[in-house]
């Protein structure tokens, strides 16, 4: 078989889909359109973030019996007709669930002991040991939403940290495990003080954390948000952090990703809400590394290959 890779990955992809025979092709420069006038020549694609495979793509794509995305989710591909054209997916959010696992409770950790203003401070020569008194993740309610490969992953860490309880809210059922008791929405928003997000980008999740959600928590919320940016209306979370309803958040993810991201510093078009935030205390922000470590593109990669070898070779 044939294989395109529009993506740089781990060199260890290429090495055993050789050792297994394959054809391996690398084009990390072309258009979109430049790589559709081509793809009806490959059996397999190997995609991260480059572009978006749509319904246009994949009609093009007339001999592809496999794409294999280098990450967790597959938003960027319209599954719906790669299905009905029998293409296989390979996903790999086994790959990375264990980093992003460790980045929400990292993320999570730092908020409560206020470790990024107390750093900025010593750093200036400020030290104020009673402005920065932080607080247990002992006794607290986590709550998770979305209760698959790194919600599970985000559970198991809470481990050995004596927490009250460990929840999860899923709109599929007979998800949990024992690190974590499923319950219905209700009883989530009346318990939580945390809040992780690890749901997938889909009409349902976009714009779920908004103000009416948000307003029906009984307590004073933490929230961390390793899933994805267009989760969460940043608006509405900027006035729960002025109203008090939410006292902190973490966010490795933002509604203002991909290419308008960088374009609204050059421009000097920030949006009045994302100005909030990287002027908060009580935000914590990074760009979408929380699965994005050493070891997790060794384990992206392996879980490719490994599904793609399951599938057509054994």
């Amino acid at each position: 078989m044939k294989i395109l890779h529009v993506d740089i990955n781990h060199p260890l992809i290429i090495e055993q889909f050789s050792e297994l025979g394959f054809q391996n092709d690398e084009d990390y420069s072309s258009t979109k359109e430049q790589i559709e006038a081509k793809i009806e020549d490959y059996d397999g694609l190997i995609i991260r973030s480059r572009f978006s495979i749509d319904a246009a793509f994949l009609d093009k794509a007339k001999n592809l019996k496999f794409i294999g995305r280098l990450g967790a989710g597959l938003e960027n591909i319209d599954t719906q007709h790669a299905k009905s054209l029998g293409i296989f997916l390979a996903a790999a959010p086994e790959g990375n669930r264990n980093a992003v696992g460790e980045h929400a409770l990292g993320m999570l950790l730092s908020l409560f002991n206020k470790l990024n203003t107390a750093d900025k401070e010593v750093r200036s020569g400020k030290w104020d040991r009673e402005g920065n008194r932080g607080i247990e993740l002992e006794g607290k309610v986590v709550g998770i939403i979305g209760y698959g490969n790194m919600g599970k992953a985000f559970a198991k860490k809470l481990k050995g940290f004596d927490v009250e309880e460990v929840i999860c809210y899923d709109i599929q059922g007979g998800v949990e495990n024992e690190n974590a008791r499923q319950v219905g929405i209700l009883e989530f928003q009346n318990r939580v003080d945390v809040i992780s997000l690890h749901v997938p980008q889909t009409e349902l999740t976009i714009g779920m954390v908004n103000s009416e959600f948000l307003e029906k928590f009984n307590n004073p919320i933490w929230i961390i948000n390793t899933a994805r940016g267009k989760c969460i209306i940043t608006a509405d979370l900027v006035d729960a952090l002025k109203s008090g309803k939410v006292l902190g958040a973490g966010l490795d993810v933002l509604e203002y990703e991909k290419a308008s991201f960088e374009n609204m510093f050059t421009d000097d078009n920030l949006p009045e809400a994302f100005q909030y935030l990287i002027k908060s205390d009580q935000v914590i922000l990074s760009p979408h590394v929380a699965g994005w470590t050493v070891e997790s593109k060794i384990k992206l990669a392996q879980t490719v290959v490994d599904k793609i070898k399951a599938k057509f070779l054994e």
